[in-house]
């Protein structure tokens, strides 16, 4: 077990990064529950995956801008999800840079579709500057200040490892039926 901490504490940062490039809000958590067991320091961890974030929510962006056939062939099977997205960028306005930070299923899809718009890329950076930075905080002090929680948790679904399956499948298919629905083709 502490060569796991140590491991982590070695290339956890790393890790941290390359998933916080897409989003990773799960890497986040844990680097805020290993800081509150003393393995990482927080704010670095916080600083690591708000960089990762606003630099693969940019890059994402740019591609889509500037190599839209490429984007686009990748993106044949995801056309009702892209939809999806550019709706919900027209009901939220600018909003939706921050929300889609928090929404697993869309963070990855909305800066593509800002990016096949005509959406001012300053205007794109700095909101999503101030969305990463929301976002890396919210989760990783709100995973800090919950580790006690979250390792007890993670205790139970040690104990009990069964739960696990279970929660995935139902978070999985949660996911998948709002999905369906929301990119669902409309009967006229």
């Amino acid at each position: 077990m502490e060569d796991t901490f140590s491991n982590l504490a070695t290339y956890g940062y790393i890790g941290l990064f390359l998933y916080s490039l897409g989003g990773g809000f799960v890497a986040l958590i844990g680097a805020g529950v290993l800081s509150f067991m003393g393995k990482m320091d927080l704010t670095t961890s916080i600083a690591i995956a708000f960089l990762a974030n606003a630099l693969g929510d940019v890059l994402l962006f740019y591609m889509a801008r500037y190599q839209k056939t490429m984007m686009m062939e990748g993106l044949r099977k995801h056309r009702r999800k892209l939809a999806l997205a550019h709706v919900m960028m027209k009901k939220n306005g600018s909003w939706i840079i921050l929300i889609q930070k928090f929404v697993y299923g869309i963070k990855t899809l909305i800066p593509i579709a800002i990016g096949l718009t005509k959406y001012d890329f300053k205007k794109f950076a700095i909101l999503n500057v101030m969305s990463a930075a929301v976002w890396a905080l919210v989760f990783g002090l709100g995973s800090y200040h919950s580790g006690s929680f979250l390792i007890k948790l993670a205790e139970i679904i040690g104990d009990k490892p069964w739960i696990a399956p279970i929660i995935l499948v139902t978070f999985g298919g949660a996911l998948w039926i709002y999905m369906e629905k929301a990119t669902k083709k409309k009967v006229k």
